[in-house]
């Protein structure tokens, strides 16, 4: 890195800033989907009434990273169980008639169809699910819901299903340049082994204490000429990078929500790194 302290720091703002501009009129891309049915949770709020819930499936809705059972139980007994998130759509509640024909609200879930598999076959994680469910929906509609609830037999959903619409995954743009602004990882720290696909990276906070306005990550792609073929997609709390053909592949849980709408891209041909810039939401 360069001598001087303050280089990095405005080195970074200055991309942040080169990338907003070119984005700041274009609007997130929407797309809508009807999720498949899956299963149907049927409870009761505070107000005695029943509210059913449909959890439902749709590629379109990425699905969490892999843990094991031992590995969730983990992050439930740590300080921080938000650690692991599930990524899911609540649908807008409708009214639809129970079997006694009588008016009932229903929520929709949507969420990917392999992490649905997984709750099937993991009480754990479908008890987890469930938690977070619950926690969702009286947070968006506010409403409160007890904690009692079965699962109807033989039941795929209650009523018919709504379309969703969800911002589509931001794929920043990455910038390409010649000029060597500094290695910030030396090529000698990625892991000798020619076959791994995960390359080395690292993220920095800006500024280093407190919370930070914006996260900087810096990845080692050796061996890369260019990022013509490379993928790379921001959520507010993960980062996804894939190079083909199938050279890299790193998925990154942030420790920040941040603005991917704003974020910025930049590979260094001649360093080989890629540094990805993404500003960090303000707390609510």
């Amino acid at each position: 890195m360069a001598e001087d302290p303050n280089f990095e720091e405005e080195f970074y703002r200055a991309l942040l800033l080169d990338e907003t501009n070119q984005l700041k009129d274009l609007n997130p891309e929407m797309q809508e989907f009807v999720p498949k049915p899956g299963y149907v949770i049927k409870l009761r709020n505070n107000k005695e009434e029943k509210v059913f819930i449909n959890v439902c499936t749709s590629d379109k809705i990425p699905s969490p990273r892999e843990i094991s059972d031992k590995e969730l139980m983990k992050i439930l007994e740590s300080v921080d169980a938000t650690q692991y998130r599930v990524p899911m759509s609540i649908g807008q509640a409708h009214v639809e008639l129970d079997n006694k024909r009588q008016g009932c609200t229903v929520y929709d879930v949507a969420i990917n169809p392999t992490f649905y598999s997984k709750l099937k076959n993991s009480e754990l994680f479908h008890s987890f699910f469930l938690t977070i469910v619950f926690e969702g929906l009286e947070s968006k509609y506010n409403i409160e819901l007890e904690r009692t609830w079965a699962v109807l037999k033989n039941k795929k959903c209650m009523g018919s299903l709504h379309p969703h619409c969800i911002r589509s995954k931001s794929k920043p743009v990455i910038m390409e340049m010649d000029d060597n602004q500094g290695e910030a990882i030396k090529e000698e720290d990625v892991n000798s082994d020619s076959k791994a696909s995960t390359p080395k990276y690292k993220i920095l906070r800006e500024p280093p204490q407190g919370r930070p306005e914006f996260l900087v990550i810096e990845i080692l792609l050796p061996g890369i000429k260019s990022t013509k073929d490379a993928t790379l997609d921001v959520g507010e709390d993960r980062v996804l990078l894939h190079v083909n053909p199938a050279k890299y592949h790193l998925d990154i849980n942030l420790p920040f929500e941040v603005d991917n709408d704003k974020c910025g891209a930049q590979f260094n041909r001649k360093t080989k790194v890629l540094t990805v810039t993404l500003p960090v939401l303000t707390e609510s």
